[in-house]
């Protein structure tokens, strides 16, 4: 079955699939398995001490892979200044370059006839009609379902994808919420041309990085087992729920500053969790999608079992009356 649609193009991938940034946990191993799957994986960069550390890293990847991946900026959520870490992704000539948070404008100016593919990561229509005004091939757009940072307006996927998709002539990629072939399906149904997958994608083998207690608390929660935190601070961000998560919203609503939350939210926290498997010791990043997730499969055997399943709906549709 082809699954031909603008972003297999754009990106020149085989299947309209690609790997969140999932910072601290996306590197040569997870991307390149994705990439090797016939999707496009992508390397987490400011989660790295350099740009040294991401041309290493993305040398590594290309070890691995001569598919085509990209290299994901998170350029909202971290203090440090990015554009040496975008200079070693284009000296390295990375084919594709996503953004996430804060605005892309001085990225896009670093990357400007350079032939690299540029990604955002939206959370509303406004942002996204922005975003291709500014330059973007693609828009990655993000329901509330998903994990990890969100937007502040409460939108779910079903709504937020064809109101994106309707406001935009460049190609959209769903994103939240989706685990498996159904999501595929639903998005292509909503008007997407792909689809982001975050949290699915640290339930396989090759994210080597993840702890083993990370993963199974992955397999063990449910769609319900999920909290946003950090909304007073205007970063809303859904986590697995635990004692951690919960400390964080109580003191949220005392009303305490960033300084009082620091140590709660700070990478440390994230770290013990997700590294360490400390799982009341710290918080990590979650949709609400685990409650689809029931095994730790290879990323290739994930690839497998995501298009047989949209190859039978298609054929459920293509038979219905």
């Amino acid at each position: 079955m082809k699954w031909n649609t603008r972003i297999t193009e754009l990106l020149g991938i085989q299947y309209p699939i690609i790997q969140g940034g999932l910072a601290h946990l996306a590197y040569s191993e997870l991307a390149s398995a994705v990439s090797n799957a016939g999707g496009l994986g992508q390397i987490t960069a400011m989660s790295l001490e350099s740009p040294e550390l991401l041309r290493e890293e993305i040398l590594k990847t290309k070890e691995k892979t001569d598919k085509p991946f990209g290299v994901n900026f998170a350029i909202g959520q971290h203090g440090r200044p990015y554009q040496k870490f975008v200079e070693a992704a284009i000296e390295e000539n990375v084919p594709v370059i996503s953004m996430t948070g804060g605005n892309p404008a001085p990225l896009f100016e670093q990357l400007n006839g350079t032939g690299c593919k540029k990604l955002v990561l939206v959370a509303s229509r406004r942002q996204a009609i922005k975003a291709e005004q500014l330059g973007a091939d693609a828009v990655m757009v993000v329901g509330q379902e998903g994990g990890g940072h969100l937007g502040k307006e409460d939108l779910g996927t079903m709504v937020l994808i064809p109101r994106v998709a309707e406001s935009v002539s460049i190609p959209v990629i769903a994103s939240g919420g989706i685990a498996d072939g159904r999501g595929l399906m639903a998005s292509f149904a909503l008007g997407a041309e792909g689809i982001e997958m975050g949290t699915r994608f640290i339930a396989v083998k090759e994210c080597v990085h993840a702890s083993d207690q990370y993963k199974h608390k992955l397999l063990e929660s449910a769609e319900s087992d999920t909290l946003i935190i950090k909304k007073s601070l205007g970063a809303p961000g859904r986590v697995i729920h635990n004692i951690w998560a919960e400390k964080i919203i109580e003191l949220e609503k005392k009303g305490s500053s960033y300084e009082q939350l620091k140590e709660y939210i700070n990478g440390d926290a994230n770290r013990r969790f997700i590294y360490e498997g400390k799982v009341d010791e710290g918080f990590a990043w979650a949709g609400q999608a685990i409650g689809l997730i029931h095994d730790i499969p290879t990323t290739a055997e994930l690839f497998e079992r995501i298009l047989d399943e949209a190859a039978e709906i298609r054929k459920r549709w293509g038979n219905s009356n």
